[in-house]
């Protein structure tokens, strides 16, 4: 892990990276730019065992902004590089975003200044910029998750969410259950313990450059079938929470 100098700031910004060379150093000024006049702030970067000169390009920009490098020389996966930068979280906030360019960080100054307003804030894509079979399988999904968990948010797999520390600590050992389908889980853990989860409309743009990295179409199936078998684990363990509740409830009557 590289990093540079720590000093206290009020919010880290989190990015999980794979092969986004051609991209990468733009969106980070784009981010720093903007946030860093609202906000103190630092990166937290999870690189993702990227092929493509990611990793040299990432090392250089360590002197250019405040940033915690975390490189990998294999793949993890989208959701282990989430959590292993979550893992060393030290800002009061994180706000979590993608490293492709889709996130408009021009929609951060509304959630910081609703942070209080809810435990989680969570980005609502209303004009989502991806393929037309992504959304597709993606609304599909979202049927199967309401049916679950009935969580009343349009876009529980937005990347665009601001989070405090203390929530997010006590998270992390349960989450791990979705290899990609990181922030379905993620919401699916905060709502089953009963925190408070609040949508903001959000810009979502095209890619910055290149291709998704994960969502390939031969990749789909594969990805489809975990993410149903894994959120009926996550379903069965906020069945399990949800019963022990109701019992300490009525004990104390």
């Amino acid at each position: 892990m590289v990093s540079t100098e720590l000093h206290s700031v009020e919010l880290e910004v989190l990015l999980p990276v794979h092969n986004e060379a051609e991209s990468i150093e733009h969106t980070l000024d784009e981010i720093y730019q903007v946030i860093s006049g609202l906000a103190s702030m630092r990166f937290i970067i999870s690189e993702d065992g990227s092929s493509d000169g990611t990793p040299q390009i990432l090392e250089a920009l360590v002197t250019r902004y405040p940033m915690k490098l975390i490189s990998s020389p294999e793949r993890k996966g989208y959701s282990r590089a989430v959590t292993d930068g979550l893992k060393i979280l030290e800002a009061p906030y994180v706000l979590c975003l993608d490293s492709d360019g889709q996130c408009d960080p021009a929609d951060f100054a509304e959630f910081w200044s609703k942070r209080e307003r809810a435990n989680v804030l969570i980005g609502w894509r209303v004009d989502r910029q991806d393929t037309s079979l992504r959304k597709l399988l993606s609304g599909t999904f979202k049927l199967y998750y309401r049916a679950l968990f009935g969580i009343p948010i349009h876009d529980p797999s937005c990347p665009f969410v601001l989070a405090p520390k203390d929530i997010v600590k006590r998270l992390i050992p349960q989450l791990g259950v979705l290899s990609q389908g990181f922030w379905w889980e993620f919401v699916a853990r905060v709502w089953s313990h009963g925190y408070s989860i609040e949508e903001i409309p959000v810009t979502h743009r095209l890619r910055a450059a290149g291709q998704t990295q994960v969502y390939r179409l031969r990749k789909l199936p594969g990805i489809g079938w975990t993410h149903v078998t894994g959120l009926m684990q996550i379903w069965q363990n906020y069945r399990h929470l949800t019963a022990k509740s109701t019992r300490a409830g009525t004990e104390g009557l």
